[in-house]
């Protein structure tokens, strides 16, 4: 008899914590983002925009999370491979439409599934990406 282990989804809840978690600390660093998390169906679950960002920042971190779903890899994984001289240079996605580079999107999962991303956008690439890391270890279970 085999069982079968259930994954619980990423919810509303989850996403609504993700996003204050990545703008407390973001906060605390004196930067100004916007946060926007996804479903692992690709489905915008909760969005902030900092009215103090760049209007830009929104669509940005919303495609940051689109971008960490679809590759299902840590975006800080891939600086080396879309370098010039890297690998590659921009990023397909689902959109049809390519995307450069963009650091600050995380995949988040759960139980060893995927459930869902969460994309940062506002400050330097880097701390964008410790934003949303830092939410996620410390709103998923």
């Amino acid at each position: 008899m085999s069982t079968t282990t259930t994954v619980a989804p990423l919810t509303i809840q989850d996403a609504e914590a993700l996003v204050t978690a990545a703008r407390s600390a973001a906060e605390a660093a004196g930067v100004a983002v916007a946060v926007s998390v996804v479903d692992a169906g690709g489905h915008l679950l909760a969005f902030r925009r900092d009215d103090r960002a760049v209007l830009i920042t929104g669509e940005t971190s919303t495609r940051k999370a689109f971008t960490a779903l679809q590759l299902d890899t840590p975006t800080a994984d891939l600086v080396d491979a879309v370098q010039p001289g890297g690998l590659f240079h921009t990023l397909p996605t689902a959109l049809d439409r390519p995307l450069l580079f963009i650091a600050g999107g995380v995949p988040l999962h759960r139980g060893g599934r995927l459930i869902g991303a969460i994309g940062v956008g506002g400050g330097a690439p880097e701390q964008d990406h410790g934003f949303a890391s830092a939410a996620a270890a410390d709103s998923l279970v």
